[in-house]
């Protein structure tokens, strides 16, 4: 890990599986490299994931019982780490430089700012009020909720532009 001055600015998208933020995510991460913008992402699984592929030696390793794995290439590194539950905060002192850290998921902490995502035709309902802490909500039926939700910021979710404005101009250091 590389020490910095200052931590990073970085800001959340929550919503139920399927809502939409990875590809919110992916479409501004574009939209801020192609600003020159060094962007990283933070993605939380509710589930176990892993990396590793059964059987390969990084794999035996950590079976074996090493608590950390790095595996290298001469292009990309990965650093494997069997741990406890660990805060965004830990996570975000882990990245190296940058000009912003979107992160997806993470709702039950409160270490950065976030905008609710919602994909209409299934899923919770943001009729009633999106999370009281969410600063806005992206949503695909944003025309129908922006009268019920005022004076929270509503977006349609492919308005990349005014999403993007309003994400940079609220995120903070953590």
């Amino acid at each position: 890990m590389t020490a910095r001055a200052a931590p990073a600015r970085a800001f959340a998208f929550v919503g139920n599986s399927g809502s939409g933020k990875t590809t919110l995510i992916e479409r501004l991460i574009a939209r801020y490299r192609g600003e020159g913008l060094r962007v990283a992402a933070i993605k939380h699984a509710h589930h176990g994931f892993d990396l590793d592929v059964p059987g390969k030696d990084s794999w035996r390793l950590r079976e074996a019982g090493a608590t950390q794995v790095l595996v290298a290439s001469p292009r990309r590194w990965a650093l494997l780490v069997e741990s406890e539950s660990v805060p965004l905060r830990e996570h975000l002192a882990r990245l190296d430089p940058c000009d912003l850290v979107l992160v997806e998921g993470f709702r039950s902490e409160d270490a950065v700012p976030f905008l609710e995502v919602h994909r209409g035709g299934g899923g919770r309902d943001p009729g009633g009020r999106p999370d009281a802490r969410a600063l806005g909500l992206a949503s695909s039926e944003a025309r129908e909720l922006a009268p019920r939700l005022a004076p929270l910021p509503v977006f349609e979710l492919d308005d990349i532009e005014s999403i993007a404005r309003f994400v940079h101009a609220r995120a903070l250091p953590p």
